[in-house]
């Protein structure tokens, strides 16, 4: 799994109960989330060595009490957080191999023995990226052509849950009305400023309306900076504190540089249009345009352009119309 600010900004997300409840309690199935107290969450180490090929595991993975049957046993949550480019089909053999490593670390730590049996865990994979999810999510289904019946009791089954934020609809994140559902909306907010400044706004609603608000805001405004980094975005993220109390300063930033990429756009245009132009001209008029043409042009400035176009007019040769 590659390392980049997602990776780094989602694991500080994670390390408190808070957004952990909020990811189960608002996108995992209701079912499973009314057995579990999340009073009772614990973080665990999610840093260990798995057996096959010495891979290191460095995944989010926290314990909780659940109640099921009058029978109340600690459930572990295995969060696995999937942000590379593309989509891993070997996903539901890799959730297989990491949650048999993971209960094979609690032994060798002496949580629990082989005799005493082993915890269940909830496997959950959230996945950011901009391909829709094609892996199956089930290893059994990975077993092909299917078995048959006599070979299917043999066969591994192991199952995750999937999260997959690109799913979900800003209607759907905003009925979630939690902070975390407001970092999904910022994430996919990809269709410019007016999509990335609402999606804010939700963010910041849900912010005000949690309990703990000043805590949140705290949580939310570190993984915020580090996203406008990565955006590149010159909005002053530094001098970001609070986004509470910065949000008129934010949103004044945000459309500042809105309005400098719209005129960054609009030059871009400008200059591609000299470009075109200058070529046609030295096509109609000199057969072609040479390699060393088009390199002089693909290195021109924009007033070079207009003014090579100004002397085509009058060249009598291709090298005359590049003459300063």
């Amino acid at each position: 799994m590659a390392t980049n600010h997602h990776d780094t900004g989602y694991k500080e997300l994670f390390s408190h109960p808070e957004l952990v409840e909020q990811l189960v309690d608002g996108f995992a199935p209701s079912e499973i989330a009314a057995l579990m107290d999340f009073s009772t969450l614990e973080q665990h180490n999610g840093h260990y060595i798995t057996p096959l090929y010495e891979e290191k595991i460095e995944d989010v993975v926290w314990s909780v009490d659940a109640t099921w049957e009058g029978v109340t046993q600690r459930v572990y949550l295995y969060i696995l957080l999937e942000f590379q480019s593309s989509v891993d089909q070997r996903m539901p053999l890799r959730m297989m191999h990491y949650v048999a490593s993971f209960h094979d670390h609690l032994i060798k730590n002496g949580v629990t023995t082989a005799r005493k049996g082993l915890p269940p865990v909830f496997p959950i994979v959230l996945y950011n990226g901009n391909q829709p999810w094609t892996a199956v999510e089930d290893v059994y289904q990975m077993v092909r052509p299917k078995p048959p019946g006599f070979l299917r009791a043999y066969q591994p089954h192991l199952r995750y849950y999937l999260v997959e934020e690109r799913s979900y609809s800003d209607e759907e994140l905003a009925e979630r009305n939690s902070p975390l559902s407001g970092v999904f909306g910022v994430e996919n907010a990809k269709a410019g400023y007016e999509a990335l400044q609402s999606a804010v706004d939700r963010m910041l609603a849900s912010i005000q309306a949690h309990p703990h608000k000043e805590r949140m805001d705290e949580i939310i405004t570190r993984w915020f900076k580090r996203h406008l980094k990565w955006l590149g975005t010159d909005v002053g993220a530094d001098k970001l504190s609070s986004l509470m109390e910065d949000r008129d300063m934010l949103a004044d930033n945000l459309e500042s540089w809105a309005k400098r990429e719209r005129q960054e756009g609009v030059n871009e245009g400008v200059q591609q249009g000299r470009v075109d132009s200058l070529r046609s001209l030295i096509t109609l008029k000199f057969n072609g345009v040479p390699d060393w043409a088009e390199q002089r042009i693909d290195a021109a400035s924009n007033d070079q352009l207009k003014k090579w176009t100004e002397n085509i007019l009058k060249a009598d040769s291709l090298e005359a119309v590049f003459k300063d």
